[in-house]
């Protein structure tokens, strides 16, 4: 987590939201915009939220009974919510997460957890991906993992080419889910076919 020296406050936030809307062309002391201001700082503290915890910490607790179960795990359909850091426009997806579990496995809500709290940041997709995929490798230490997130960006749908339903895929595979073929064909299927 990188932070500025500085950290503004709430009220400094809202000053910074009145001067967008007067850049605008509006006038932050209208009735309906009062209030937009300090409701724009709450959200965004809660769509920036992955800043305040280490979402690698989500991966701790571990089960290592498991039975003897040695094949993927697989988390589909993880909803997405992210900021492109270009343009602080949010991108919107699903990510489908899945590992190979060599001795233990994580509770399957941590695996969404882990999402969100690298999602709740300013973003790029590649980045956003290769981050989920590398702290499921160093935390569980499993034989493989694989990351695929599929998300439309309203920085591209809203404004510049203005394509609406295009959607950008990632994908970061990492051990025997990229290297043994077999591996990698079936976590593709279960991402595809569900």
């Amino acid at each position: 987590m990188t932070h500025s020296k500085h950290r503004p406050t709430q009220s400094e936030a809202e000053a910074a939201v009145r001067t967008l809307i007067q850049w605008a062309g509006d006038d932050p002391d209208r009735e309906g915009l009062l209030d937009t201001p300090a409701r724009v700082a709450r959200s965004y503290k809660e769509l920036f939220s992955g800043y305040e915890s280490d979402p690698r910490e989500y991966l701790e607790r571990t089960f290592d009974e498991v039975g003897g179960y040695d094949e993927l795990v697989v988390l589909r359909d993880i909803r997405v919510v992210s900021f492109c850091e270009h343009h602080m426009l949010p991108f919107l997806g699903k990510a489908h997460v899945g590992y190979l579990p060599s001795n233990r496995v994580v509770g399957i809500s941590k695996l969404a957890r882990v999402v969100h709290g690298f999602a709740r940041r300013l973003q790029i997709q590649e980045k956003l991906t290769a981050e989920i995929a590398g702290a499921i490798q160093d935390i569980l230490q499993p034989k493989g993992v694989g990351v695929v997130i599929v998300s439309e960006h309203s920085c591209m749908t809203m404004r510049g080419v203005n394509t609406p339903g295009s959607r950008l895929t990632t994908s970061h595979l990492l051990g025997e889910v990229r290297d043994d073929p077999r591996t990698r064909q079936e976590f593709l299927e279960f991402v595809r076919n569900g």
